[in-house]
């Protein structure tokens, strides 16, 4: 047995299937990256294999004493605390060993028998082999590669915005240097050179890890087996990504001959049932055909979600100047930035990059009227009207269905328009009714996308929105972004998605304190 085995794994939603019947291992060395498109289940089958959440049937087990650390991006934590108190918790076992020593030390002189030094003796060796007296540096050493010192090691938990707050979660969990590290998107609040200071750290990590990220040239760096979920199965490969999607299309087209085969036999079947189950001579062959039919493992239908092909269409701007901000200071209790000055002519493409967490994203609240400017000032066109994009995945009702959020936010769609609308975005069939509190980030964001595309609009705010999204849709945003005659203030991580794209770059400073 590996480090992991799953065996007969299903999982449904109502009457959606994820996946049934899915084995694999997991085994020492191995660096697994889980990939399929959005809404397969990658969340889903992470939550299970740690225990979250219990799938519909099959068996997971761990190998025995397997210290297992999952990145909780919402996990509970003492907001009074500072980061770098919090980041110290990853070592509590090892303060409790000096504890312990400090507690032999303390009362030697009553009792300083074999027994007793021995002890110390070896609480001291393993506080010296397991670094306890570089725990310091060792922490500042991760929060340089993931840009967390930039945040100021006494800053309070509370004060940290949601993706500042996943990246100190993240580097507690490294710290902590489990065997077996369960990572969901760990990539989306980083920037490039702290994605590439993780690349290099999960490439020499010794110990096994899986990965759930859209982040695919990540993904390719650190991997070395690849699990797809596609067609309700689970599949392993072997090799990175580049080699895992050569293998795809082969397997692909096989599966859809086997699939294709299969439904001639059934249809085959089912004609002859249909013509003699009611005839004497042949009822007994009808049904023999039948409980041939019943115990047949039926091939899932090869669907793939639909291709997103939304269109956005500016309004047109009259002014030349879309926007002007002047020696604008933003933040909420305290001033994040520099004073701020920059003008977006109309049609102009405008990028903003900075250090995750340097305050891009209330910046763009400011603008939309979320947050209100702490001093200065910013003026749009008279006839500017906003679509923003918002990163989080926020919503007012987490029970309300996708269907339900673009009828409520556009009175004038029928049902089967709305319905036509999500799809054009990528959405697929069988979530338009589901929950979207219970969808993926991606069918989440693709709803998103719906709204923006149905928003009358002449300049675009948008905040990391291909965070959630699948290459297909990334590939057709990116499109109508290029062919966009609006404004544009877009921030993004990626650099290969806003390269080619940006008329300016505009990159924020941290204020110098």
């Amino acid at each position: 047995m590996g480090i992991l085995e799953v065996t007969n794994l299903s999982h449904s939603f109502g009457d959606k299937i994820l996946y049934k019947n899915g084995e694999f291992e997991l085994f020492k060395g191995e660096h697994m990256g889980i990939v399929g498109q959005n809404g397969t289940g990658k969340t889903t089958l992470l939550r299970s294999i740690i225990g979250e959440i219990s799938p519909d049937s099959g068996t997971i087990r761990w190998q025995k004493n397997i210290k297992i650390g999952y990145l909780d991006q919402y996990a509970e934590i003492n907001q009074q605390i500072t980061i770098f108190e919090y980041l110290k918790t990853a070592f509590n076992d090892l303060y409790e060993i000096e504890d312990k020593l400090n507690e032999i030390y303390k009362n030697i002189e009553q009792n300083i028998d074999d027994k007793t030094s021995e002890m110390a003796s070896a609480y001291q060796n393993l506080l010296i082999n397991r670094g306890f007296y570089e725990i310091e540096s060792t922490i500042l050493k991760f929060s340089n590669g993931l840009g967390i010192s930039s945040l100021g090691m006494d800053s309070q938990i509370g004060n940290l915005s949601g993706g500042q707050r996943a990246k100190v979660i993240l580097a507690k969990l490294l710290l902590e240097n489990p065997d077996v590290l369960l990572l969901d998107e760990p990539t989306n609040f980083l920037d490039k050179e702290h994605v590439d200071w993780l690349s290099e750290y999960l490439k020499s990590f010794k110990g096994v890890f899986m990965l759930v990220s859209h982040d695919f040239d990540f993904i390719n760096k650190v991997t070395n087996c690849i699990l797809n979920i596609e067609f309700q199965k689970i599949t392993k490969y072997s090799g990175n990504f580049n080699k895992f999607l050569k293998i795809k299309e082969l397997r692909k087209e096989s599966y859809i001959r086997e699939f294709q085969a299969q439904q001639k036999e059934i249809k085959k079947h089912e004609e002859f049932i249909a013509k003699n189950r009611v005839r004497a001579s042949t009822a007994k062959q009808a049904q023999s055909r039948i409980k041939i039919l019943d115990k047949m493992d039926k091939l899932a239908p090869p669907q793939s979600p639909p291709k997103p092909n939304f269109k956005l269409v500016s309004l047109p701007i009259s002014e030349v100047k879309a926007l002007k901000i002047h020696n604008l200071e933003i933040g909420y209790n305290r001033v994040l930035l520099p004073k701020i000055t920059f003008e977006v002519k109309s049609g102009e493409k405008v990028v903003i990059t900075g250090f995750n967490g340097i305050g891009k994203s209330t910046l763009l609240k400011t603008l939309i009227g979320q947050i209100p400017p702490i001093s200065g000032n910013f003026k749009f066109g008279e006839n500017v009207k906003l679509g923003y994009f918002e990163q989080d995945l926020a919503w007012s009702n987490l029970d309300s269905t996708p269907l339900q959020v673009i009828l409520e936010k556009f009175s004038k769609f029928s049902d089967r328009e709305a319905r036509k609308q999500l799809s054009m975005c990528g959405v697929m069939s069988k979530n338009i009714s589901q929950k979207i509190g219970t969808l993926s980030g991606g069918e989440q964001a693709k709803t998103k996308l719906c709204i923006l595309a149905n928003t009358k609009s002449n300049f675009l705010i948008l905040d990391e929105p291909t965070n959630h999204l699948d290459e297909d849709a990334k590939k057709v945003l990116k499109e109508q972004l290029l062919n966009w005659q609006g404004s544009l203030i877009l921030v993004s991580h990626e650099v290969s998605f806003y390269k080619n794209l940006s008329d300016k770059i505009i990159s924020l400073k941290k204020i110098n304190l």
